[in-house]
């Protein structure tokens, strides 16, 4: 069948590309003001079958991500780059989708160009007629009030889209989505860098969770994972400094990028004695701490970011796991908020043990320090008190540079595949989504365990290739 070849699954995610896209102009996370004829609601029935075609879309991008990854794993050498492309072009000039985060980031560029402390209030402090108070009006209800978690070199890039299009709401999106492209540039540099072939773009890059939150809900994570893995990458060539540079500005998108600097010192120190120890662990901090110094002061918002890290945990989120099982523990208990905050501190506890071990064992040689970089991303996305579904993606992308074939690599797609179903197209979390979810993530760990990656014979490649 046609669908099971390369170029099938080519076609076939396109078409569901195409269909998130289109289902997006009356399902996705459309804009109170300003978005025009194209981007306003138009009734519930089109809602509705806006939001059915934009799921069948999806799940049309899924199984052909699926099965262009079993033709990988397999030995089929494909255009995995044409595919991205052919997938991505569709979203292109889609409205945000699955996710009200676009708003936000507009609405925090024009509070720096107005002069608002973005670190000590949210975007409802832009007034009606103030530069970016048609995004203030769209974001979510949970942000409203919130300050910026994020670090001042994004919010400079932020502010030059908003001053660049004056807040209005649809340059301004697509002048975002224009930054998330150049995220998925760099990741495809520093992926193919690490000498990952199709298999570890594909895991990376042409991720559904990748194109659904990145390129069509303009997530900064992207651009984070995009600098924090070319300053990896850097380092492993032996230029650890510009690397840290790269992390340093990854630190000022947002702050899980710090862990890198850890597996940079790995880089550093391995075989240097206690001279090269005490480098390892002193110089890259040093270095991502004079750009953040440096970033601070061009962006003129001051250090206020140290302070706004964890107010992001302050919103309850049903993906954190301690979130939830320190909530849990506290109804039983009759003090809900003091046992969740316990919980939560002894889950990044955890995470920064995990951390360590592997970064212990990648300085004694067991462990390749980009593979302990991925999976201490991973571990502190576990443990972490607030998790967004593409929150997965800071170690997927990092795995899947040196290891996407790996059991590893295969648990990170099925989960992949089970989160992109968590939220609407128009981002809220229906009890629906959660379940879609959970199935799937079942139904990919038990294919999971009848296949494992790589599992196809030398034999089994050829008629994969001639498929095509």
């Amino acid at each position: 069948m046609w669908s099971f070849s390369a170029s099938g699954c080519r076609w076939l995610g396109a078409g569901g590309s195409l269909a998130v896209a289109v289902g997006g102009y009356a399902a996705g996370t459309l804009p109170v003001l300003g978005g025009g004829p194209l981007w306003q609601p138009h009734g519930s029935a089109l809602t509705v079958a806006g939001a059915v075609l934009a799921y069948l879309g999806l799940t049309l991008l899924v199984a052909a991500w699926w099965r262009y990854g079993v033709l990988l794993a397999r030995g089929l050498r494909d255009g995995v780059l044409a595919t991205l492309a052919c997938w991505t072009a569709p979203l292109l000039l889609a409205p945000p989708l699955h996710s009200a985060d676009v708003y936000s980031y507009i609405a925090q560029g024009a509070m720096v160009l107005s002069g608002h402390d973005v670190y000590g209030a949210g975007p409802s402090v832009l007034a009606p007629g103030d530069l970016g108070a048609d995004a203030a009006a769209s974001v979510g209800g949970n942000w409203t009030d919130t300050p910026a978690p994020y670090g001042p070199a994004f919010l400079l890039l932020a502010a030059a889209v908003a001053k660049a299009t004056g807040g209005a709401i649809v340059p301004a999106v697509l002048g975002m989505r224009l930054i998330a492209l150049g995220a998925l540039a760099l990741i495809v540099w520093a992926v193919r860098g690490f000498g990952g072939g199709g298999g570890a773009l594909w895991l990376a890059a042409l991720n559904p969770l990748f194109l659904v939150h990145v390129v069509g809900g303009m997530h900064n994570d992207g651009l984070m994972i995009g600098l924090m893995l070319g300053g990896v990458l850097l380092a492993t060539r032996g230029r650890w400094v510009l690397g840290s540079v790269l992390v340093g500005l990854a630190v000022m998108v947002k702050s899980p990028a710090a862990v890198a600097l850890l597996f940079i010192g790995v880089m550093v120190a391995r075989g240097g004695g206690a001279r090269g120890l005490v480098k390892g662990l002193v110089l890259p901090g040093a270095v991502a701490g004079a750009v953040a110094a440096g970033a601070s002061v061009l962006a003129g918002t001051g250090f206020g970011w140290l302070r706004t890290q964890g107010v992001a945990a302050a919103i309850h989120t049903p993906l954190s796991v301690t979130s939830d099982l320190g909530l849990g523990l506290g109804l039983l208990l009759g003090d809900p908020d003091p046992v969740k905050a316990v919980v939560q501190k002894l889950g990044l506890a955890l995470a920064l043990a995990v951390i360590a071990a592997l970064a212990w064992r990648a300085y004694r040689g067991r462990l390749d320090p980009v593979l302990g970089l991925g999976l201490s991303l991973v571990a502190l996305v576990v443990l972490s008190p607030m998790v967004q579904p593409w929150y997965l993606l800071w170690g997927t992308a990092v795995v899947a540079a040196v290891a996407w074939r790996g059991r590893v690599g295969q648990v990170l797609a099925v989960a992949s595949t089970a989160l992109v179903y968590e939220t609407q197209p128009s981002g809220h979390t229906p009890w629906y989504g959660f379940a879609l979810a959970g199935a799937v993530l079942l139904a990919g760990l038990s294919w999971m365990r009848r296949e494992p990656w790589g599992s196809g014979t030398s034999e089994d490649a050829a008629p994969v290739a001639a498929g095509r």
